[in-house]
């Protein structure tokens, strides 16, 4: 990606076969990942959280094995041979990117070339073997993935390794992948390509086309930007530090109002957990690369710094300008779920107080005029409206516990919200776990795009209220700097998802936001609604 350094020729080499090429590299103590991905240009090979080791975004097989590229010094795996997901064989990586295309086991396809590397991993370690689904799950703990929940990925694993052809044996008919785009873009928020190559990672990121000669910025800790000719350098200039776990657990910031309360739910910040980093390129007087390339990351790039850093740099310097941050960068910049702490009445009447956050009043009343927000200055990171439903899926959750709860007369464990936007998701959850959702939002479009979408909103619904939050301390920093402490439910611990699409002619809408918000209500109420998310044990 960045520009050689012109002592390079002076470093000892390391041999490698990268891809089926044999290359020669510094022995310059870089990692295996700066080595595929910022030397040699590999841009399949995915950063999210160098170099934490936690996302499995850059996952490559050395020697046949998946191995973790960015916590891997590129001096350990001296000649040995190098694959990443473009390096497998074409009926391999056809067999892939069918898969989950007709699966719906990629959205934005940011974490899905590591993910199919570590199942080709998988697949040709067991041959004729059959694979349990627990070994699957195995495997898959050295990922996340923020947008599917798993269960389209399982399906796609099982397509593939089935030797049929993915498109006859799941769909049995040509589909409409404008149409599916269509869906996709409003399920995301943002402009999105439905395709095969998508999940080989070709989605179009900003930095994976940034030009080669650019310079390279990087958050400076200060409010800056710290440049240099490579991402390593620009790192070190900036004194980067890796991010640790806090150990501090998320506590709800905000006091329940005073009052006599049907129910009540306080919350603590949410990091929307996106897992491709925000970043931009610009030429000099050009326009910035969009950090939404493929993929609206819940809303929380809306209002990203790195395409205006990206032009005002290139203008400043005369020269292109790729601007990236880090894993850590963007949990201390990127904006978050607000906490909020309200107490409901009977009759849907109540009091929600909420860290100020602008547009979260509106959010919240577009669902339950009833409620009284109260807008309270906390310490801690950014908030914002733009993220998933925010404001309005916790009222939401709110009344749907209500009615669910018999406290309105309902009494059922089924729960039914509908969005401002019209869409309606009804939602139970059964003793074996099960989660069953019917959702209506206008025309289709593409069932399996929407039924992706309808799972993956309801992964991050359940781990909304039983595992994720951020520990922030009192002065408003966050503790919790890696990608596995924001809680995010890993392929064991997502239930099956049983997912009725109701056919309509109205206009399509969003219909995973209703989702999201219905599970998170129906996993509230099966756990008799404790006052406090997350709900620990």
């Amino acid at each position: 990606m960045t520009a050689h350094r012109a002592d390079d020729a002076t470093d000892a080499g390391i041999d490698l076969v990268v891809d089926g090429a044999a290359v020669t590299v510094p022995d310059d103590g870089s990692s295996l990942l700066a080595v595929l991905r910022e030397r040699l240009g590999l841009a399949a090979v995915k950063d999210g959280c160098s170099p934490q080791g936690q996302c499995g975004c850059c996952t490559v097989l050395v020697d046949g094995a998946p191995r973790v590229a960015c916590v891997t010094p590129v001096r350990r795996v001296a000649g040995r041979v190098i694959t990443t997901v473009d390096g497998l064989g074409a009926d391999d990586r056809e067999r892939w990117a069918e898969a989950f295309l007709a699966m719906g086991a990629s959205q934005c396809g940011f974490c899905t070339p590591g993910i199919v590397c570590r199942l080709e991993g998988l697949r040709a370690k067991s041959a004729h073997s059959a694979v349990e689904r627990d070994s699957l799950d195995r495997a898959l703990a050295a990922h996340l993935c923020r947008c599917t929940g798993w269960q389209t990925i399982v399906e796609a694993w099982g397509v593939a390794v089935s030797g049929a052809s993915a498109a006859e044996a799941e769909l049995g008919h040509e589909r409409d992948l404008v149409a599916a785009a269509q869906r996709a873009e409003l399920e995301g928020g943002e402009p999105q390509r439905v395709g095969a190559d998508v999940a080989l990672g070709r989605g179009g990121f900003a930095d994976d086309e940034a030009p080669a000669d650019a310079l390279v910025a990087v958050p400076d800790g200060v409010g800056g930007w710290a440049l240099a000719e490579t991402l390593t350098e620009a790192r070190t200039v900036a004194g980067k530090v890796q991010g640790r776990r806090g150990t501090r657990e998320a506590v709800a910031p905000l006091e329940t109002p005073a009052g006599v309360w049907a129910l009540t739910l306080r919350t603590s910040w949410v990091e929307p957990g996106y897992l491709e980093t925000d970043a931009s390129w610009c030429r000099p007087g050009g326009e910035p690369a969009s950090p939404l390339a493929n993929g609206g990351a819940f809303g929380a790039k809306r209002n990203s710094p790195a395409a205006a850093a990206a032009r005002r740099l290139a203008d400043q310097h005369g020269r292109t300008v790729r601007v990236l941050l880090s894993r850590e960068d963007c949990v201390r910049m990127g904006p978050k779920r607000p906490p909020v702490a309200a107490g409901i009445r009977a009759d849907g009447t109540g009091v929600m107080r909420v860290a100020r956050t602008e547009g979260i009043a509106e959010a919240i009343r577009s669902v339950a005029p009833g409620l009284v927000v109260e807008q309270v200055d906390v310490a801690g990171p950014p908030t914002s409206v733009d993220l998933r439903a925010a404001g309005w899926a916790e009222a939401a959750v709110l009344l749907a516990a209500l009615e669910a709860r018999g406290v309105s007369g309902g009494g059922s464990r089924e729960v039914r919200v509908t969005s401002p936007g019209g869409a309606c998701a009804e939602v139970s959850i059964g003793d074996d776990d099960t989660i069953r959702v019917r959702l209506e939002c206008g025309e289709i479009l593409d069932p399996v795009v929407l039924r992706s979408y309808v799972i993956g909103a309801a992964h991050m619904g359940l781990g909304w209220v039983t595992s994720e939050g951020l520990a922030v301390d009192g002065g408003g920093e966050v503790g919790d700097l890696t990608i596995r402490s924001f809680g995010i439910l890993r392929a064991a611990d997502m239930p099956h998802v049983e997912v009725d699409l109701v056919a309509s002619d109205h206009e399509p809408v969003n219909g995973s936001d209703a989702v999201f918000a219905a599970v998170a209500a129906a996993s509230w109420v099966v756990r008799d609604c404790p006052p406090q998310w997350p709900v620990r044990g």
